[in-house]
């Protein structure tokens, strides 16, 4: 997203000052890949919860929102803040910049509060934009992605928990990324539900959700990841206009998937993140 984007966010969210989202659900195909059904669904405020969502390991939900970046980190210029994923009591937040960015960063926040800023200087042809991250369930490795049509997820030694990283910060660079099989568009989230799937949710015009298999765990060499989509994030509201889909968790304690989706127009201070279930296992 560009600083332009989230500057009309912004803005959009302090003029609008009420807003109500109807209920929908939605079932996954039968024969869909890994199929899920719908569970119903929980409305958040954009405001904080509309960049993303995560589950700790209690149950309880953590979102991220453009109200959610610390005072000091919008001072030093990251001023959007992705989906953020937590593994072992781990926080792991992604951070980019404006439009004439050459960094992007990511945050650790450790089970005792201290946080840790790992900064990722652009490599040749990499865009600025840090939607989301999420780690492998062994705590190794963090997959992010960019912005528009891409046949590709980055992916980097996870900040931290993996101790080839500085242990209290500082600079990271990428490991081998994940090519995909099919080219995606603006992949705004992905969380791994096994060791060898991520499950994802596009912007495009169908609002898709998508899984990636890959041949084997991450252990940090190049991998292709086969592509297959699953089902739409649900459109519904009293608001008509654009939708747009955001953060994408899953938590593997309940079996609970979750997507988020922001109404449009005034609406667009609601964020309703819709609940599923895998129909097997």
């Amino acid at each position: 997203m560009t600083a332009r984007a989230l500057r009309s966010r912004a803005a959009a969210l302090l003029l609008a000052t009420a807003a109500l989202t109807a209920v929908g659900t939605s079932t996954a195909h039968a024969d869909s890949p890994g199929g899920w059904v719908a569970a119903g669904n929980t409305v958040y405020s954009t405001l904080t919860a509309g960049e993303g969502i995560a589950t700790r390991a209690d149950g309880s939900v953590l979102t991220r929102g453009l109200g959610s970046i610390p005072l000091r980190l919008r001072i030093a210029g990251w001023n959007h803040v992705g989906d953020p994923d937590i593994v072992n009591g781990y926080v792991f937040d992604a951070y980019q910049g404006g439009d004439s960015a050459t960094s992007k960063m990511f945050e650790v926040t450790t089970p005792d509060g201290h946080s840790y800023d790992y900064v990722h200087p652009l490599d040749q042809g990499e865009l600025l934009n840090n939607s989301f991250a999420t780690v492998s369930p062994d705590a190794q490795w963090l997959v992010e992605g960019e912005w528009g049509t891409v046949n590709r997820l980055q992916v980097f030694p996870a900040p931290v928990t993996n101790p080839a990283t500085p242990a209290t910060g500082g600079t990271l660079a990428q490991a081998g990324q994940i090519s995909l099989d099919k080219a995606v568009t603006d992949v705004q989230g992905c969380d791994f539900v096994s060791a060898t799937r991520l499950v994802c949710v596009s912007d495009n015009d169908a609002k898709d959700v998508f899984q990636v298999d890959l041949p084997h765990a991450l252990d940090g060499t190049p991998v292709t990841g086969r592509v297959a989509t699953l089902f739409q994030v649900p459109r519904s509201s009293i608001c008509s206009g654009g939708f747009e889909t955001e953060g994408v968790d899953y938590d593997a304690n309940a079996k609970v998937l979750r997507v988020e989706i922001i109404s449009p127009s005034v609406c667009a201070v609601s964020t309703t993140a819709y609940a599923y279930r895998p129909t097997t296992g």
